[in-house]
């Protein structure tokens, strides 16, 4: 008799790899490292441009800078607030700090120094974290399910959350043509390629219609976006046409866009996050349609408001109703 692990259509045993491994399918297309190769060529026409991390340049892909711009790179040990604080004072002196760390690191532990030395002076800082929301399977010390929260609620500070390669290669330059400091999410390592295919350009504080369709409209931002495109094609297997708006700049909020998308009328309208369901996208679009007057049937796909558990990415993903088949089975449910 076979055990239950020599079956030939068993899945494969998740190894705690998985518990921080990219959050790329297998046989999807990625690209390696996209932020510190934008970062490179962002610096070879700016000189002011100087990359800055806590101990954590490895793992927030700027040690690519730092072979590339060694004089330009500051290890600043494991200390975050000292990070932020100095990359204010770089600032204040005409620098371009793009200071990296986990999001747990900034959102949390040197959230008061970003908002008094950076948000408060209005300094130009460009703030990158990896390990945005579910994409450490590490337990609450490593996921960042509340850091769009906590930054949307800093004034002056600019919110970014980008689905993939191609979209990072494009905020680089854009956030440093902002003036003003700056949150991005960052995905790391091996990151999918997704936005190429819909003839995708970024552009600070725009959404953009990435399919249409007439029975659901999925709002989403970063990796999210991804699974709505993938839950969009699978839904429309079984007859159901699904409509997904990207909103990579989570602040400012492109208004005007998602008020004509979501007034369209006859669709439910799902907004789709990976960030708990308070103070993130979900909230921000729903004050929005309530405050002008736009009533469609609404619903949120998000973290749920707890610790969450530690375990493999897959799994998590699952249990957390933000994987595509969760994505797909939700709205399925809500339209019937």
């Amino acid at each position: 008799m076979k055990s239950a692990g020599s079956s030939s259509s068993a899945k494969p045993r998740l190894t705690t790899s998985a518990m921080i491994a990219s959050i790329a399918a297998e046989g999807q297309r990625t690209k390696p490292t996209p932020f510190g190769h934008a970062l490179v060529e962002l610096a070879r026409s700016r000189e002011d441009v100087v990359g800055m991390t806590a101990d954590l340049g490895k793992y927030t892909d700027l040690h690519i800078f730092a072979q590339a711009f060694p004089d330009r790179y500051y290890q600043m040990g494991m200390a975050e607030q000292l990070l932020f604080g100095a990359a204010s004072g770089l600032a204040a002196e005409g620098f371009m700090p793009f200071a990296t760390t986990y999001a747990v690191f900034a959102s949390r532990r040197a959230y008061d120094f970003i908002h008094q030395t950076i948000a408060e002076e209005d300094r130009n800082v460009k703030i990158a974290c990896a390990l945005p929301g579910l994409t450490s399977g590490y337990g609450p010390s490593h996921q960042a399910a509340e850091d769009l929260a906590l930054f949307r609620a800093m004034p002056n500070m600019t919110v970014i959350d980008p689905c993939d390669a191609h979209e990072i290669e494009q905020i680089v330059p854009a956030v440093a043509a902002h003036r003003g400091p700056v949150y991005m999410r960052l995905l790391r390592g091996q990151v999918p390629l997704v936005l190429d295919e819909y003839n995708y350009r970024f552009e600070l504080g725009k959404a953009a219609l990435l399919r249409d369709g007439g029975d659901v409209l999925i709002i989403s931002s970063g990796i999210m976006t991804m699974r709505a495109l993938e839950a969009a094609q699978a839904l429309s297997d079984d007859r159901v046409n699904a409509a997904v708006l990207h909103v990579p700049t989570i602040k400012p909020l492109d208004t005007e866009a998602i008020l004509h998308e979501a007034g369209r009328p006859g669709r439910l309208v799902v907004v789709a996050e990976n960030h708990t369901v308070i103070g993130g996208l979900g909230e921000a679009v729903a004050s929005l349609l309530m405050r002008s007057g736009v009533h469609p049937a609404f619903r949120q796909i998000g973290l749920p408001d707890e610790f969450l558990a530690a375990g493999a990415l897959p799994t998590l993903h699952d249990r957390y109703g933000i994987s595509t088949a969760e994505v797909t089975r939700q709205i399925k449910e809500w339209l019937r």
